[in-house]
């Protein structure tokens, strides 16, 4: 079960009219991600819980079968929490184990181990934990052993530094856990809560800690921070054309149909296909993502999705999620550097 039901209030103004999880990372959806993490891990019948963007979910992952899987959409009347997913999703699930993702999550090693696991144990959870430096940030456990006794949601006095990462295995007993409990002082149906349900009604609740990167991608800078991550395995490859003026540094990927003239790309970067970039620097851990263009202008450490124009800007654009059909322009004056969070449909004139 994939949860794709939120509303994406920390990336506003991109989440008013887009579905957080189709937020591209180095090109690819961020869902994309956690379906071909479910597909490596043997799982191929899959629910993903959507709300409002419901129809652009569909839209973009379809029947599944571009991953091999077959997938169930179970509409979720509001975002009240994660229990309440699980009970949603009652009838998908059909009292039989299953993997809940968070589909705004990257799991560098994806979640194949943890699943073998679980099938190993007889447990009634295995809780996917990381380590942190924040954990006053997350949802916290406390072991004992590889046993969970505890979990603190927030916590200003951390027991660990062991947070839950987004990632879980159940039996169908979590079910029960969740009717039993009330809502939080969000009115939300916590999953922790229920979890810890189980811990207290003697159910054992082991946890299963990765030891490489992952990104819960709700706030900007987690999201370029993923981006920069993916983007630092990528092989350079050329699928479009590079002219014999501009310069390519490192890996870089340009995809079909993408053109780039009289330009510097310096990697780990990569411009979509039919992407145009001309006069222009693409500075590392950039993502172009089809039917941009760049023209006149530098960017660095930064998103651009689908079908957006930045032309003739004076100086250079970082640290910045530009969203789809952008278009930015320069206007006037020269001012040194720009940061921009931009909506869908934007149209930003620089003076």
């Amino acid at each position: 079960m994939i949860l794709s039901g939120g509303e994406g209030t920390r990336l506003r103004p991109i989440t008013h009219t887009s579905a957080k999880q189709l937020v591209p990372v180095a090109n690819k959806p961020i869902l994309f991600y956690g379906l071909e993490s479910l597909r490596e891990a043997g799982i191929n019948d899959i629910g993903i819980i959507v709300g409002d963007t419901e129809d652009e979910i569909r839209e973009a992952v379809g029947d599944g079968s571009a991953w091999g899987v077959e997938v169930t959409y179970i509409r979720q009347e509001a975002p009240l929490g994660l229990a309440h997913a699980v009970l949603t999703a009652a009838d998908f699930l059909a009292d039989t184990p299953f993997v809940m993702y968070l589909g705004d999550n990257l799991i560098k090693e994806g979640i194949a181990a943890f699943v073998d696991e679980f099938r190993r144990k007889d447990v009634d959870a295995l809780i996917l934990l990381a380590h942190v430096t924040e954990p006053q940030r997350f949802g916290v456990a406390k072991l004992d052993g590889t046993r969970i006794v505890e979990l603190v949601e927030k916590p200003k006095d951390p027991p660990s530094d062991l947070a839950l990462v987004g990632a879980y295995m159940f039996r169908p007993s979590i079910l029960d856990a969740s009717q039993a409990i009330k809502p939080s002082w969000r009115n939300e149906l916590e999953i922790t809560d229920a979890i810890q349900h189980l811990i207290d009604g003697g159910r054992r609740v082991e946890a299963h800690i990765i030891e490489g990167w992952w990104k819960d991608t709700g706030h900007l800078e987690d999201l370029l921070e993923a981006n920069r991550m993916v983007l630092e395995g990528i092989e350079p490859r050329c699928e479009g054309s590079i002219d014999a003026a501009s310069r390519v540094d490192g890996r870089v990927v340009v995809e079909e149909g993408a053109e780039v003239v009289r330009s510097n790309l310096r990697g780990p970067a990569i411009v979509g296909r039919d992407s145009r970039i001309v006069d222009s620097y693409i500075g590392p851990f950039t993502s172009i993502y089809y039917g941009v263009t760049v023209e006149g202008s530098e960017l660095e450490h930064s998103i651009v999705m689908e079908n957006s124009s930045i032309v003739n800007i004076p100086g250079r654009i970082e640290d910045s999620l530009i969203g789809k059909n952008v278009e930015i322009t320069r206007a006037q004056t020269r001012p040194k550097t720009f940061r921009f969070v931009l909506g869908d449909n934007s149209r930003v004139g620089l003076i």
